[in-house]
């Protein structure tokens, strides 16, 4: 779509305001709105202004002035407005120099489907990501001098077996026992097909809907894998859409990895594989059906995962769900068929259109621009160095001693060590100036002052007003 078409959408649909819709370097969507007469062809070029140091990670108090750029092939009509309101996604660019800004993720995103180009190894990499969500009935927390809690609740829960609810009709969730059943137990079945329907109003292509294992309203909504760049966007749409059904329907959802203690948190499962002249790279006749490329690519996802989780788990609470025991897979080996090492390959399927990997370890507090774009230079990397990953794991690693695991490498314990690990291994990040050192330092410096120090201070309450809105 271009500027005049994305113009011309509004108009069909009576648009009387336009959304401007970007992301922050934290990975939350960011907007402000303009009515509709004020957006003409030129719009797309000049953008519109902004105050970029209120913005978390972009820059500083005297040097604040921004632009949003729209992107007119992002255009549509925003599900949720009272108003008729037409909604596009921006680019940002320095008001001085009209470059693009090298710490907006979107950017970040685009330099890296650019640099898979200039390889020559693949045109495209598709990313299909599976982002898993909880609604609750309830939310509660605070952090104050005197005091810290936090208490979430879902009519579903297996705690609230006993609860008087006038009347208790039963039918609860237990414990790791959410994964498929029929209502009246899914309590959640309408709601989630509601999300469905306006995923499909914004251009995103559904696959399955579900509830997942967890109790207190656990579920999954998968998306049809797309391009990086118009993957991330959707990813946005979906988090945007998931929350904001939930709200209308007097629920709220969360995407935060670990909300309750011994149950499932939420994974994001990430798909990949890559593509040249329309001809998928990753089938072959090695081990589950891949290609010497494909396993090569997985040697560089293996190899750079612990700085990876800096980035794809980049929360203080990411890592009650990265525990050794639950459902997370800690170990970085790969296998087909399971879901107990930390890259997968899926056998649904013997078409070598759909031969892909699945990298278990993210969860849906990534910002998916910068997540998915450093995953796949991790792969890159490995493609470009021929990084063996190794023999795989076909066991239930799960069920392996203590002993079996010595020499099974795993992800960090904390974000601090995820951190720690980035700063020390990020050059393959750096590679045809897709992230920037400046990106890397931000990164590390907001974490380490805004999120880790606060959450030292008063654990688990901050954890939840930190994190539970991502």
């Amino acid at each position: 779509m271009n500027a005049k078409e994305a113009i011309a959408l509004g108009q069909q649909n009576s648009a009387v305001m336009v959304d401007l819709k970007f992301i922050d370097l934290v990975g939350k969507w960011q907007h402000t709105s303009v009515p509709f007469h004020r957006l003409d062809e030129d719009s797309f070029e000049d953008g519109f202004g902004f105050d970029g140091s209120s913005i978390r990670g972009f820059q500083p108090i005297n040097q604040s002035d921004m632009l949003l750029i729209p992107d007119a092939d992002t255009a549509v009509m925003d599900p949720f407005t009272a108003h008729a309101t037409l909604s596009l996604q921006c680019n940002i660019q320095d008001t001085i120099t009209r470059q693009a800004y090298s710490r907006d993720p979107r950017y970040i995103a685009q330099k890296a489907e650019s640099y898979l180009r200039s390889t020559g190894i693949a045109d495209t990499c598709y990313v299909g990501p599976e982002a898993e969500f909880f609604i609750f009935d309830d939310v509660r927390f605070k952090t104050s001098p005197n005091e810290g809690f936090f208490m979430v609740d879902s009519i579903e829960a297996d705690w609230n077996t006993g609860r008087d609810e006038m009347p208790n009709l039963g039918h609860k969730v237990r414990h790791k026992e959410g994964y498929f059943p029929v209502p009246p137990q899914d309590t959640m079945n309408d709601l989630r097909t509601s999300m469905v329907l306006q995923m499909q109003k914004v251009g995103i292509e559904i696959e399955a809907s579900h509830h997942e294992v967890a109790t207190a309203g656990q579920g999954e909504i998968d998306m049809r894998f797309d391009r990086l760049l118009r993957m991330a966007d959707k990813l946005m749409w979906f988090k945007y859409i998931v929350k904001n059904e939930a709200r209308a329907a007097g629920k709220t959802a969360t995407f935060m990895p670990k909300p309750l203690f011994g149950d499932n948190g939420n994974g994001m499962h990430v798909h990949m594989s890559l593509w040249k002249e329309d001809r998928p790279l990753f089938a072959g006749d090695g081990y589950g059906g891949l290609s010497e490329l494909a396993l090569y690519y997985i040697g560089g996802v293996l190899k750079h995962a612990n700085a990876l989780t800096a980035i794809t788990n980049p929360t203080v609470n990411s890592y009650k769900r990265l525990v050794p025991g639950f459902e997370a897979p800690v170990n970085l080996a790969y296998s087909s068929r399971n879901r107990s090492a930390s890259v997968r390959i899926a056998t649904y399927s013997a078409s070598p259109k759909a031969r892909r990997i699945e990298i278990r370890f993210p969860d849906p507090t990534t910002n998916p621009y910068i997540g998915f774009a450093a995953l796949m230079m991790a792969g890159l990397d490995g493609i470009q160095n021929k990084i063996d990953p190794g023999d795989p794991l076909d066991k239930d690693i799960y069920a392996l001693s203590p002993e079996e695991l010595e020499s099974v490498p795993h992800v960090p314990s904390s974000l601090e060590d995820a951190l720690a690990a980035l700063e020390a291994d990020h050059d393959f990040l750096l590679r045809g100036d897709v992230f920037t050192k400046d990106v890397i330092q931000m990164w590390l410096d907001y974490k380490r002052e805004k999120e880790i120090n606060p959450c030292r201070m008063h654990p688990t309450p901050m954890e939840y007003y930190l994190y539970y809105d991502i």
